[in-house]
């Protein structure tokens, strides 16, 4: 066991400073590993100024987790007139309802776990927990941040974020949910069996137009990158929720640093890139980070199905036993047998009386769709 005579906290700059070894041993077998996070860091996301939050025990690395700080638009979870109104009129005044966040947790992370090493028991995860939670809001205040918060702790940690991070001023409120599909079938035939039978109809159908596709893995997309840049930013056009925007080098560095671990789907009609898809594993889980496609093109093909059944044929092909599909897209998620896992927001701010409005605002501002 680890020997904890003394803990201390630390907020690193960067990823480097803890180490690959040091920051996997509180992670274990994570698909958003210590190399993922490095390339995250590299790829110089506009707006966010990233930080590792770490409690180290006799010089030990015992407890860690992602951080970051930003100016945070409270317009930014909104949808619809809200999000316009505001917008407009922080044409005229900037700072209109933009405050500055500190949050543990990272913008480009499916879960904002805190990791404990492998030897830390049980009994003394809470008091780590409390101890990071005090020496990063410390750390955020004296940086000027008011508003700190933790995003998308995961429903299996919850109990333990409640017992710690309530008594210290926090508040919860849901977040996005991930979905889950537990590869517990043998082949694709299987699979669509288990669905309704409208599903499966609707499935094979779909299916058919496969063959009009080239699929490549690549774990090196450099020749294509300004398309499928193109394409993500397409798709993120479409979307209502705007947070983190992704850069070329994201993508590229991602594969680069993270080998075997990651690859990139691409779909080609004729030589016409039509969509790519950015993953993650381990040796149980393919993670799915970014899907993007073309969407006049796209849909005709029916290309997220098609690339749905590439990804759980991909799971077949290498022993994998999960498909982590992400946040967003229930409906067709859960039609395509996906179960839901709840993430929560937690949040504080030093002020108490814009405190207790934020808690007010809080059912406005709980991000993602209905499920």
């Amino acid at each position: 066991m680890i020997s904890v005579p003394a803990m201390q906290w630390r907020l690193a700059g960067h990823i480097r400073a803890i180490g690959r070894e040091a920051w996997n041993a509180c992670f274990h077998n994570e698909p958003e590993s210590y190399d993922y996070l490095l390339a995250v860091e590299e790829a110089g996301l506009k707006g966010f100024a990233l930080r590792y939050a770490v409690l180290e025990c006799g010089g030990q690395v015992c407890a860690a987790m992602p951080a970051f700080f930003m100016d945070y638009s409270l317009g930014t979870t909104l949808g619809g007139a809200p999000r316009r109104f505001i917008q407009r009129v922080q044409k005229i005044f900037p700072r209109f309802l933009v405050l500055k966040l500190a949050c543990l947790g990272s913008p480009v992370t499916e879960s904002g776990m805190v990791g404990f090493h492998e030897d830390v028991p049980e009994s003394r995860q809470g008091e780590m927990l409390r101890l990071l939670l005090e020496g990063f809001s410390r750390d955020a205040l004296r940086q000027g941040s008011r508003l700190i918060g933790v995003r998308d702790v995961p429903q299996w940690q919850k109990p333990l974020w409640d017992k710690m991070a309530y008594p210290l001023g926090f508040r919860s409120l849901p977040s996005m949910p991930t979905a889950y599909l537990d590869i517990d079938f043998s082949t694709i035939g299987e699979y669509i069996s288990c669905l309704s039978g409208g599903t499966r109809k609707d499935m094979r159908r779909k299916l058919r137009t496969l063959e009009a596709l080239r699929i490549e893995h690549r774990t090196n997309i450099d020749d294509v990158l300004p398309q499928v840049q193109r394409l993500y930013l397409d798709a993120r056009a479409r979307g209502d929720f705007e947070f983190e925007e992704l850069t070329p080098e994201y993508f590229s560095g991602v594969l680069k640093r993270m080998g075997a671990e990651a690859h990139c789907t691409l779909y080609y009609a004729g030589e016409q890139l039509l969509a790519a898809n950015l993953m993650l594993k381990n040796r149980h889980t393919l993670l799915d980070k970014f899907f993007c496609m073309d969407g006049a093109v796209g849909r005709e093909y029916n290309l997220y199905f098609l690339s749905w059944f590439t990804n759980v044929r991909y799971c077949l092909e290498h022993g994998l036993t999960c498909y982590q599909s992400g946040q967003a897209g229930y409906d067709a998620k859960r039609r395509l047998g996906s179960r839901l896992s709840p993430n929560w927001l937690l949040f504080r701010h030093a002020n108490p009386i814009l405190g207790g409005l934020l808690r007010l605002m809080a059912p406005l501002l709980a991000m993602g769709e209905d499920v």
